[in-house]
Order: C-alpha cells, then structure tokens, then sequence
C-alpha cells in the first residue's frame, strides 16, 4: 500500500471460480463495429501487421489470485467480471514474480520501467533513508515526481541532491512515457506511481514553482489543492488534441536519453478534467462524480483510488482520444476513510470491497464495449505489485468460505517488534541507528560504518539473535530468516547509483513481524500485534514474491491460466513493446515474454529464434532475476555468513568473498545475455542455437555453482 509510512512514524514514536461466474466478460471480446474513440491522430502502435488502438495497463495494489484461506475464494476469484475476461481471452500468468524489497514503490516502478531498483533507483520502498554528512539518516518518500529530488519534507533542503528517480551513473531514470509520446500516442496517468504528482508540497514546487498560484493553495488549502493537482496527469504527444485545450505545460525530462523537447503534460485533475469530460466531471463507473472526502471534486486520494474510481478516469481518458492509459488501483483488504484496520480473508467487509470492485470492472468493460474498445482493438495488461502475507489466527467458523459463511477473527494484525529495544534488552546493543520500518527491515547505522567494520559486524552478530514470542501462535523464535549486506543486497539489486541512501544491511524477516525502531526499553512491549495492518510484504517469501500478470489484447495468446512460465515484472515492459511494435531508449531487465505471443506476431528476429530465445530467456530469468534461484542461493550464504561469528570473523570473510566472485560472475554474463536478448527482441539481432547453448550452459553452472556454496 502507498500511506504505510504513517504507522512507521507512529510507531517509532470451498468455492472456486464456477461458483462465482460472470456471464458478461466475455461479451468484450469479439470485434465491434469502429466507435468515435478509435486510433488517435499520429499515434503508430503495430507489430506483425496487427494495430493496436488502445492500451489499458492496470496495476492492483496488493490483490491475489492465490487464495490466502484455502476454503475462502481468492481475490480474483471473487472479481469474476476481470478474471474471466481475462482467462477467455488472454493469458494470466500465475508463476510471475516481484522483485526486492515487495513494496508497492519498487514493484510498480520496476513494472513501469522494466528495471530492478538498483537502476530506477528505488529499491527501498516506499520510504527509504539517506545519510547525512555528519552520519544520521533522514527518511525520504518513494513517491515522488519522477524528476523531483529527494522527497523529505522534514528539512528545507535535503543533503541528498539525487534525484528520487536515479540511475547507475546519477542521471534521472529513463521515463517510461517517452516511447508512446514520441510514437505520437498520448499517455493518460491514473495514479501510475510517480508519473504524476504524488503530493503538495515538493512535486508542486518542482513542476509549477514554490512562487506559484498552485504553491499557495497548497499552503491555503491542501486538500483543494492535492484533488486539484495530484494522482492525475495526461503526458502529450506532440500533436495533442488534449493538451491544446489549456492548462498544459511543459513535460521537462532533462536527461532523458535522445532528448525530450517540445512536449507538454497536463498535471492534476483540475487541467485533466476539463480536457477529457464534458463540464469538466469525470464519473467513477458508478455514475458518482469523483471527488475527495470533503466532496473537493478531482483526485480522491491514493487510498481511495478503488476500482470504480481508478476505472471511471480510465474510461474517460480513453473515450477523450488518450489511447494509453496506466492505472493504480488501491487494496481491497484494509478499510480505508474515516474507519482503520485490516480485513482478514473471507471477512464480510473484505468480501464486500471485492464485490465492489466486480462491479465497477462489469461497468467498466460493458462501457468499453459500447465504445469499440475490445481485446480485438486494445492491449489489457493486468497485474499486481505484489502478493502478501496474512497475520492472524484461525478464522470462526473454521469451515467459513466468506460468500455464504462470513469469517470472522478473534486475532488480527502483523506482529510489531521494536528492534531498538529488542537489541538493548536482550543482546545489550545500544549502538545508534535508524530504520526502515518493514518486515524486510533496512538498517542505517549512524555514521555510515563500512560493511566489514567491527561495529557493523557486532551489530548483525547481535541482530541474528534477537528473539520475539509470536502472540498469535505463542511460539519462540528468531525475528531475522535472511541477513543481506551490502555486498548481497547489490546482487540482489538493492544498491542503486545514489550510495548515500544504500542500507548498512537488510534483514528478511519471519514475514509475520513489522520491525522498526522505537524506544531503548521494553518498558512499552517490544512485541505487540498490530490491527492496523494484517497483511505484510517486502519480504524474501515465496507467498508474497509470487503474484500473477494478465495479458489480453492483439497478438496474444488465449491460454487461459498458465503457470509454465517463470516470469518477473521487469518482464511486462519489453513484452508490451514488442506487442506495440514500439522500443525504449535503454535496455530493460527483463524479456520478451514470447511464450504468450501468436508465433505471427513476433518480430522476424524472435520468430525465427524463438526457441532458442526462450531458453537462454528462462536460464537468464534464475540467473539475474531478485528472487530467482541465484538469489536464493546467495542470499543462504550470505544470511550464513553475517550471521556467524568465528575467530577472526574467518566465516564471513569467506562467504563474502565467494559472493563477491559470484556476482562479478553473474553481473558479466547476465549483462552479455541480456544484450542479446534485447538485440533479438528490439534491434533484428541474430541468435544461433549453438551460442545460445553455450550461454544457457554457462548461466545454469553459475547457479549450480551459488548452489552448492551455500548448502
């Protein structure tokens, strides 16, 4: 979820899919006759001799296709409208995967981009810490314009001059609109993280100016002023109708590879509506103007982004002529507005969130029908941040399904564990140091020691024997599962091109605890459920790293559910591109996932190689992938060497040099397969068997290799 930082700060101080089917999903996919909302003027998307009219990208804040009780239908199987539209006539992948740390910040901005944090620069989500030059941290937003600087609102100024959206070599990450605007395609944002203004203070001062009429009615009037100018922003193609009619200025990406000059952005609801709805009103798929709680029309507010909100601007844009449009849609699980907590599965009030949201996806596709707008015309690209993991006991009745027999739970809520305490009163550790709060906690020790440094190493030593009593389960045991120095997280790709917000390490904890750094004294209990939230991500877990991706549209492949293909969201970029016929500026993390594509819609290059491609595409995915078997492996190693405590610090100085040789090894030839990959996908590269086996070989020792250090 995007708001978690607030408790952070607070606390520093039986029924399957049959049963729930829809009939009406499916009423959007055959061909309907040309609509007035059809290609937008200059706007080129085709690949194989197939145009694609419309792109609809959506992405669920924390929704499951797994089912978290397993007599309680799934998420998705309680949203039948989306899940059969879905499986009748496209693909939903159910082997896909998050990268590291599982937070909504890093896994959207990896989806957007195609990059792991360590390159968009956001791997620590959705808060993130960066040292100061005299060695204390200050915590900064993930959320951020995407080419504003370092968002810590608690100082004039931050030390930091990074930008929040940073590259390996410093520069302001590549946007992810530029290849549909400079295609002539307008690029409608709804809420998609950080390509619209995530607040009213840094983002408005960057984008209008701290002297701006908008700077002042952020200070006069801050709600006026977020449902006016946040969560929503058209970026213009050249030639755009949209944004000739008023309100627009200029789309500035100073580093932008290529240059981006000459281009224009509407941002904020206040310059969006009027250009997309007549009157200026934008309905959610309900028929209800969109406004906040206060009844300020525009942005709602991000938690209140929920289906037939996010899907309501979504509609509009498209029927206004924005032919791409990238979506946020908020958790279903926790109960938003002026009520707090969270739902447990199967609980009326979660059950009723995911009504609906069937509901408003009914709406949403019967109203696109009505336009034209089908899987004949347009590219639907449905996905998740992340998957979570459930704290809480058993539910009442044990036999409950949440459709016909309501959950209930006598306990609910992550266990909240004070490491500050923790440290102080069980291993007599009182070294300073803050935290991102997190059940992956990130760990800044003050005065930024090195990782081999006796503090630092005294200080994980300690860390790895801190013990918490589950007060849900009643038992005893280590918080910690995981320990990551820096030399770990950089091959898991969490050390990004700003060194000053990298982690002294990070620990992947039991995925039931929500660690972060209160008082030195359990005077106040270190450990204590927490009802606020119930549902944890970040973490290095198998339920909360594995999510699902839905693929509907032109080119694609109708399978239904498929679980054959192991694939990550950095691969949801460069496969909608080659779908598009489109390419970037950069070379992507991930693959062209051509196993959902007609063999005659790939490019000559990929169709004339597809096998070969495809395997020496799988062994990469294990190989580089955060959470693929190389990083499994790495990251028992490295757990296996920070944790230990030897003469002369022997073990760990060992295990970090088996890790440091294995990342130079998989940095090298991950870099020279993923040029190849690309080459092929995007560029009529040529890949022959042979060297493709021989990459593949190698690829698969390597891992065998991690493998066996670290059984």
């Amino acid at each position: 979820m995007r708001t978690r930082k607030v408790l952070a700060l607070a606390l520093a101080a039986g029924l399957g899919v049959g049963a729930l089917s829809a009939t009406t999903a499916s009423a959007t996919a055959g061909p309907a006759p040309r609509s007035d909302h059809g290609m937008q003027s200059g706007c080129q998307l085709s690949a194989g001799g197939r145009d694609v009219s419309h792109v609809i990208y959506l992405q669920f804040d924390n929704v499951h296709f797994t089912r978290d009780n397993p007599n309680v239908p799934s998420d998705l199987e309680q949203m039948p409208h989306l899940l059969n539209f879905l499986q009748s006539n496209g693909v939903v992948d159910t082997n896909h995967h998050t990268p590291l740390i599982a937070h909504t910040g890093n896994d959207i901005l990896t989806s957007l981009t195609g990059l792991y944090g360590d390159r968009h620069g956001q791997p620590v989500s959705n808060s993130y810490r960066y040292y100061n030059p005299d060695g204390t941290s200050n915590s900064a937003s993930s959320f951020a314009y995407w080419t504003d600087g370092v968002a810590d609102n608690s100082v004039p100024t931050p030390s930091d001059s990074a930008y929040t959206m940073t590259g390996q070599d410093g520069k302001n990450t590549p946007a992810p609109w530029t290849a549909y605007t400079k295609a002539g395609c307008d690029f409608g944002a709804v809420s998609a993280a950080n390509t619209i203004l995530e607040n009213t203070t840094v983002d408005i001062n960057k984008v209008f100016g701290a002297n701006s009429p908008e700077a002042a009615e952020a200070k006069a009037n801050q709600s006026m002023a977020q449902a006016d100018y946040v969560g929503i922003g058209v970026h213009c193609a050249q030639t755009s109708t949209v944004c000739a009619k008023g309100g627009a200025r200029a789309d500035l990406l100073p580093d932008e590879p290529g240059g981006y000059n000459g281009y224009q952005a509407l941002f904020g609801a206040k310059a969006v509506d009027p250009a997309i709805a007549p009157g200026g009103v934008v309905d959610s798929t309900d028929g209800k103007q969109i406004a906040d709680y206060k009844g300020n029309p525009g942005f709602p507010g991000f938690d209140a982004m929920t289906a037939n909100n996010s899907l309501g601007y979504v509609a509009q844009m498209q029927e206004a002529g924005v032919p791409v449009t990238y979506a946020y849609i908020s958790d279903a699980h926790d109960q938003h507005g002026a009520n707090s907590g969270a739902y447990g599965p199967g609980q009326a009030g979660y059950v009723s969130a995911l009504k609906s949201y069937d509901d408003a996806f009914g709406n949403f596709f019967t109203r696109l029908s009505k336009d034209g707008i089908n899987a004949s015309n347009t590219m639907f690209v449905v996905t998740s941040d992340e998957n979570d993991h459930f704290v809480g006991g058993a539910p009442t009745p044990a036999n409950c399904d949440g459709v016909t027999v309501p959950c209930s739970y006598a306990q609910i809520g992550e266990v909240n564990a004070n490491s500050r305490g923790l440290l102080a009163t069980q291993q007599g550790v009182t070294t300073p140091f803050q935290v991102h709060a997190d059940s992956a906690p990130n760990f800044y020790l003050n005065g930024n020691p090195a990782q081999t440094a006796p503090t630092t190493r005294a200080f994980e030593q300690a860390w790895s024997k801190v013990t918490a009593t589950n007060p849900i389960t009643g038992t005893t045991g280590a918080i910690n599962n995981y320990l990551a120095d820096q030399t770990e997280m950089k091959l898991l790709h969490m050390v990004s091109g700003d060194p000053l917000r990298t982690p002294t390490f990070t620990s992947f904890a039991d995925p039931n605890y929500y660690v972060y750094a209160g008082a030195s004294s359990c005077a106040s209990p270190c450990v204590a459920l927490g009802p606020a939230f119930a549902w944890n991500h970040g973490d290095f877990a198998s339920d909360i790293n594995t999510t699902w991706l839905g693929l509907v549209g032109p080119g694609v492949r109708k399978l239904g559910l498929d679980d054959k293909v192991w694939s990550d969201h950095t691969d949801i970029r460069p496969t909608m591109l080659a779908l598009l016929g489109l390419t970037d500026s950069y070379r992507s993390d991930g693959r062209v996932l051509t196993e959902f594509i007609k063999h005659d819609a790939l490019s000559g290059s990929l169709a004339d190689h597809t096998d070969s491609y495809q395997r020496l595409a799988a062994a990469y995915k294990q190989l580089n992938a955060g959470v693929g078997q190389f990083a499994a492996a790495t990251l028992t190693l490295s757990n296996k060497g920070v944790a230990s405590n030897t003469p002369g610090d022997a073990t760990y100085t060992a295990t970090e040099a088996q890790l440091a040789a294995l990342g130079t090894a998989r940095d090298q030839l991950s870099s020279q397969i993923a040029q190849l990959l690309d080459d092929v996908a995007f560029h009529d590269g040529r890949i022959n068997r042979h060297q493709a086996g021989t990459l593949q070989q190698k690829a698969e020792a390597l891992i065998k290799q991690a493998q066996q250090a670290a059984a």
